[in-house]
């Protein structure tokens, strides 16, 4: 029995440089949602590919990584460049709450559980190339960086790996960016900060990496993480580079984590 209510793809006639595009009608979001995908160029039907979930920031939405960074191109020259075996990216919308979801469940919808659950399971559903036993990834930068280190970290069982680019480590910090109180989003204390998830998850992390650029307004917490993680003794990458909060840094920088989950695989 279909898992979706209702579920469309786009034609591969009018399709471009391997992007396709979904819309789902979902429980968890009391309607629908989007989600754009990439096809590596010769990708046979019955493939298993690795999937890559790719979380925006606020403000964005399912195309933005494509329309913003062009991460489809960056992956498909690492592909051609043997750097990262050929691998699947889902890039969804958060729910289109407020300024952003924060992938949080709040309002009477569950945007955790549509990156976690329907994002995958659409992919299989419209018998993409991919299975719910291919290896899965997610990413994100700065609010899309808080959603995939909370979930990469709660939910151990379904990622290989994750990583963040840029991103709110304290809840608190979504104030800086978005005009809706607070506390419309949330009152689980588990919520306020990655560090809770990870500490919760410490014996069953996989591997994980994040970044930030030694001139973005997040430095801080991004600093303030890795030192609790060290403290903690949780393995992790860390690294800053030049840059702010800005798509060059995201364009340049989202390669390392490709190529971090590809020696995952």
């Amino acid at each position: 029995m279909p898992r979706f209510r209702t579920l469309e793809l786009s034609d591969p006639p009018f399709e471009s440089v391997g992007l396709r595009h979904i819309t789902v009608k979902t429980a968890n979001l009391a309607g629908r949602g989007d989600i754009s995908v990439f096809v590596p160029r010769g990708t046979p039907a019955d493939a298993a590919l690795p999937v890559v979930t790719l979380l925006h920031g606020v403000y964005g939405s399912h195309w933005i990584w494509a329309g913003k960074a062009g991460v489809h191109h960056t992956c498909q020259r690492l592909i051609d460049a043997g750097e990262i075996p050929p691998m699947l990216l889902a890039m969804p919308s958060d729910g289109l709450m407020f300024d952003g979801s924060a992938y949080l469940p709040h309002n009477g919808k569950d945007f955790e559980r549509w990156i976690v659950d329907d994002v995958p399971d659409a992919l299989v559903e419209l018998k993409l190339p991919t299975t719910p036993a291919a290896p899965r990834f997610i990413a994100g930068l700065s609010m899309g960086g808080y959603g995939a280190l909370r979930l990469g970290a709660a939910y151990p069982d379904r990622y290989a790996g994750f990583a963040g680019h840029s991103s709110i480590t304290v809840f608190d910090e979504m104030a800086q960016f978005v005009e809706e109180p607070l506390a419309d989003y949330t009152d689980r204390p588990a919520d306020s900060s990655v560090i809770t998830a990870l500490r919760a998850h410490a014996d069953r992390l996989p591997p994980f990496r994040f970044d930030c650029g030694v001139d973005d307004p997040l430095i801080a917490g991004n600093r303030a993480l890795h030192a609790q993680l060290d403290q903690a003794g949780i393995p992790h990458v860390y690294e800053e580079f030049d840059g702010g909060h800005t798509w060059p840094y995201w364009t340049q920088h989202v390669a390392t984590t490709l190529k971090f989950f590809g020696g995952l695989v």
